[in-house]
């Protein structure tokens, strides 16, 4: 799998070298939901390499933080003004940015949403993204069989991302439940599932101290907590350390979704038992390559077969494998990091 992911990263590099030969001139813009957050960091790390590479112009936006919606409508009317031949899109609010979007494509821009898909998916020309489902699932597969017959009785917390309940905190959220083997009710809508085993739902808009704030809401709730679900690992690295505070660190088993550098070295340390890895530097250069084939001659880019999106793949990454569910160790997630 690590040969597989890293000979799929560089031909993506390879092909999008050649196709976008004739780039000079073009220009995209990438849109993050913050500058700060490693994940969007590497991101723009992907792209700023890629658009180098083809001679493309880059402009990148952030939001001041996770679910600052507005900044990233007054972004997409700057790069419809500048000219912009596409735009990579990291969505804070998947419903509210549509009109925005709407626009930028009836301008004659190429919109790809990147990591999070846009509700509905179709509201962007194109998703690139990991399969934001199957990576919460792979954690509640992990966290279910790691537990054995405990499963049965124990007492989970979920950490989200907004209120607003953006399409890739729903999906990973669905995903942990339904791999943890716990019915959904609305598979499209967190928090209305009546299995006694949830203690309750809270956001934690992706960073340390809301997932601080939010595992210290929930612990209120019941101090029993065993099992914590956290949207990433800002949020999961905030949850340890109120668990920390209170001397139960060592006795929650806490799963997260991200696989970034600083993630991966979590597991290591005791923070966090398994987490799902991603690769955001492969979505923006696949979307930079992507830009660049549009600009050219209109090529539209297409989907995986059997799926609403591009996928850029997705591993389970802990060094405590669990009997049925596919990982990758410590060190292999080290290697692919952020990749």
């Amino acid at each position: 799998m690590k040969k597989l992911l890293i000979g799929t990263t560089l031909a993506a590099i390879t092909t999008a070298g050649t196709a976008i030969a004739d780039a000079h001139g073009t220009s995209a813009c990438l849109i993050t939901k913050t500058d700060t957050n490693p994940f969007f960091v590497k991101m723009r790390e992907g792209a700023e390499a890629a658009a180098e590479a083809a001679g493309m112009t880059l402009r990148s936006y952030a939001g001041k933080v996770d679910g600052d919606h507005e900044t990233q409508v007054a972004a997409i009317e700057t790069c419809i003004a500048d000219g912009a031949s596409g735009i990579l899109l990291t969505a804070s609010d998947t419903s509210s940015i549509v009109g925005a979007v709407t626009q930028a494509r009836d301008a004659g821009l190429l919109v790809i949403a990147l990591d999070t898909p846009l509700e509905p998916i179709d509201a962007a020309d194109a998703t690139f993204a990991t399969d934001n489902f199957l990576a919460g699932e792979l954690i509640g597969q992990w966290a279910a069989a790691t537990l054995g017959d405990d499963a049965a009785n124990a007492k989970i917390a979920m950490l989200d991302l907004a209120v607003s309940q953006p399409s890739v905190g729903v999906l990973r959220d669905q995903g942990f439940l339904q791999g943890f083997g716990i019915d959904l009710a609305d598979p499209n809508v967190n928090g209305d599932e009546d299995d006694p085993r949830i203690v309750g739902n809270d956001v934690t808009a992706g960073n340390e101290e809301g997932g601080r704030r939010a595992m210290e809401n929930l612990l209120a709730v019941d101090p029993e907590i065993n099992v914590v679900y956290t949207i990433n690992e800002p949020a999961a690295a905030g949850a340890y350390e109120a668990l920390k505070s209170i001397g139960r660190e060592n006795d929650v088993l806490i799963v997260s979704v991200d696989g970034g550098c600083p993630g991966v070295q979590n597991i290591t340390d005791g923070v966090i038992g398994a987490t799902s890895q991603q690769y955001p530097l492969l979505m923006a250069s696949k979307g930079i390559e992507a830009i660049a084939a549009f600009a050219a001659d209109g090529t539209m880019p297409e989907n995986t077969p059997g799926k609403d999106f591009f996928d850029t793949g997705v591993a389970l990454v802990t060094d405590q494998p669990a009997d049925g569910v596919d990982s990758i160790s410590v060190a292999e997630g080290t290697d692919l990091c952020w990749g």
